[in-house]
């Protein structure tokens, strides 16, 4: 097996939406805002190599919104999924699984990209299995209030029109082992419903794909919890077990949205779980 970060692209969202009821003092430590209050976001992929799989963790956001929709976010940067894909010697068309942890637009919206007449969607991957789960997929469907800005229809109905749409099996409790996809998956609802946390056994260490889960290494503090969350003190629960679990078995934490951060350890301190040590991935895993 072999893994390689990708990185799909950089964008900014609101300071105070990322850290809900947190003020702005104690926030912008780790995560300084410009002058619109705005922080610096990565959208970092994950490519798993495995035997004939090449399977990829998220898609970033893709780019067939409207410029409208795009201004809203600040996009910056020259990371692409594609140049990230070509480093490594890859093309989208290689990838046998595309894995969501969720349908949030920043997550999937790679997934799906204009059809060449600009007339309907198709799918990014040609040859690959899109994989989600049944429960989170309805709550996309057929979204709340609350959540319906970032589930958009463009980014989901066409994946299941395509016929490449497989469901993860949910598991009695919150971890799935012996998945389909190779690894183990821990379910968390606290952001949404049935988000899905990859935990990849790799190199003899226990590399963990965090998504909204933990977006950047300032949200350790249990309290530091996203304004997008539906259920923000169920969102305590899942990462007071999590970050205890992880200080005591030192997972490596994949950063999906941490701009400045690639990788994390954690550790136990008089004030509870706070970060160890921060890397790029290739310092871990070379």
């Amino acid at each position: 097996m072999t893994i390689y970060p990708i990185e799909t692209g950089n964008f900014k969202l609101d300071g105070g939406a990322m850290f809900g009821v947190v003020p702005k003092t104690l926030w912008q430590r780790t995560n300084p805002a410009d002058s619109n209050n705005l922080i610096d976001m990565s959208m970092r992929t994950m490519l798993i190599q495995d035997g004939d799989r090449l399977i990829l963790i998220d898609t970033g956001t893709g780019n067939k919104q409207s410029d409208k929709f795009f201004g809203y976010y600040y996009f910056f940067g020259d990371f692409s999924l594609d140049t990230s894909l070509a480093k490594y010697g890859f093309h989208r068309d290689d990838i046998t699984d595309v894995f969501l942890t969720h349908l949030h637009f920043d997550h999937c919206g790679g997934a799906i990209q204009w059809n060449k007449d600009r007339t309907g969607y198709e799918p990014a991957f040609k040859n690959a299995k899109f994989w989600s789960n049944k429960n989170h997929w309805q709550w996309a469907v057929e979204p709340n209030v609350r959540e319906k800005a970032s589930f958009l229809k463009e980014n989901i109905n066409p994946i299941e029109a395509s016929g490449q749409l497989n469901f993860v099996n949910l598991p009695s409790g919150d971890f799935a082992t012996n998945t389909a996809l190779g690894f183990d998956i821990l379910f968390a609802d606290g952001h949404t419903e049935k988000q899905m946390i990859p935990h990849i056994q790799y190199k003899g260490k226990t590399l963990v794909f965090m998504a909204d889960l933990l977006p950047t290494v300032g949200h350790i503090p249990l309290p530091y919890v996203m304004g997008y969350d539906t259920r923000p003190l169920l969102t305590m629960d899942e990462k007071a077990k999590f970050l205890n679990q992880a200080a005591d078995n030192n997972y490596f934490l994949f950063l999906e949205h941490d701009a400045t951060n690639e990788l994390c350890t954690l550790k136990h301190t008089e004030k509870g779980v706070r970060l160890n040590q921060t890397y790029k991935f290739n310092q871990v895993f070379n």
